[in-house]
């Protein structure tokens, strides 16, 4: 939890987030993840300074465990004083005991957001989905409680401003704003009438363009020019290569092309060398799993793990 200190910005933790959203494709199968196609709503966890505090926050925490489908995990929450703006004791349950930070029995907008990534360490706990290391772990917990629907409250949470700052959760602001615009893209939301916070508005924004450029990279035909000119060459330079002109790879080898932070596509043959075919693979843009096509010209392909249908120029 920052809480006055500088908040860091930009997309550092990019590529983790992509592997966590994969990891629940592969994880959750699209079948289960399109059945969290309605995020929370404000209403859902609205909490007003009037409401009695120990009440309203276990009516919140059971929002949280009936929006993951959690129905035999019973949770308990208390307040105390930490550093961090909340903890859960992971154990075989049924019960699951959650301690928020004492800030916020003041702050109570926010008790939503830290219940959130509380609740959904369970949710991943009983999937048995976890990342190496802790810093990765809670990356994917971040990446996971927004794509399912009930992150946009993570990112509402932040708060910037000359005098002070806050904000919940591994992710920088820019990142949840990716992966809910994500989530938004591929479940037809529009989050942006959710916030309260302008800087979140913002941070939004910022994550839509950068998830709209996922989806301009070539071979995809939504590429630019630019961007497909240079594809262009890539491919041709790969054609040539397996030729057995100079420079040429040996038989199965890769081309590898790394262009943005959206694509990154490569050119391969089979074990034949140059009479085999040449394939491009690149990542989907709503899963991130890897997809490998013929690299002969426009065709249309569908993503075995999200089922995105793809419009391509290989």
């Amino acid at each position: 939890m920052a809480d006055g200190g500088p908040v860091v910005h930009g997309y550092p933790h990019l590529e983790t987030v992509r592997s966590a959203i994969t990891a629940l494709y592969k994880r959750l199968s699209y079948d289960t993840v399109h059945t969290f196609d309605t995020s929370i709503l404000p209403a859902d966890v609205a909490f007003s300074d009037q409401d009695d505090l120990h009440l309203g926050v276990q009516r919140v925490a059971r929002e949280m465990v009936r929006h993951l489908r959690l129905p035999d995990a019973r949770v308990i929450v208390s307040f105390r004083e930490m550093e961090h703006a909340a903890n859960v004791e992971l154990a075989a349950g049924p019960e699951y005991f959650i301690e928020l930070n004492d800030r916020f029995r003041t702050h109570r907008r926010d008790i939503g957001a830290a219940l959130a990534h509380e609740v959904m360490h369970v949710y991943l706990h009983r999937l048995d989905l976890v990342f190496p290391g802790t810093r990765d772990n809670e990356i994917l917990t971040d990446t996971a409680t927004t794509y399912l629907g009930a992150g946009w409250l993570l990112l509402d949470a932040y708060r910037e401003d000359g005098a002070s700052s806050q904000k919940l959760g591994y992710l920088t602001p820019e990142e949840f704003g990716y992966v809910l615009a994500k989530r938004a893209i591929a479940f037809g939301e529009a989050p942006e009438t959710w916030f309260t916070s302008a800087q979140a508005y913002t941070a939004y924004t910022k994550g839509l363009a950068q998830a709209r450029r996922d989806e301009q990279q070539p071979p995809l035909t939504a590429a630019g020019w630019a961007g497909r000119r240079r594809y262009a060459k890539d491919r041709r330079h790969a054609l040539e290569r397996g030729s057995g002109g100079a420079g040429a790879s040996p038989p199965g080898g890769a081309y590898s092309f790394s262009r943005g932070s959206g694509g990154a596509y490569s050119f391969s043959r089979g074990s034949g060398g140059a009479a085999e075919p040449l394939r491009v693979s690149f990542p989907c843009p709503t899963c991130r799993q890897r997809i490998r096509l013929p690299a002969r010209g426009r065709m249309r392909a569908r993503c075995t793990l999200c089922r995105t249908v793809l419009e391509c120029d290989t």
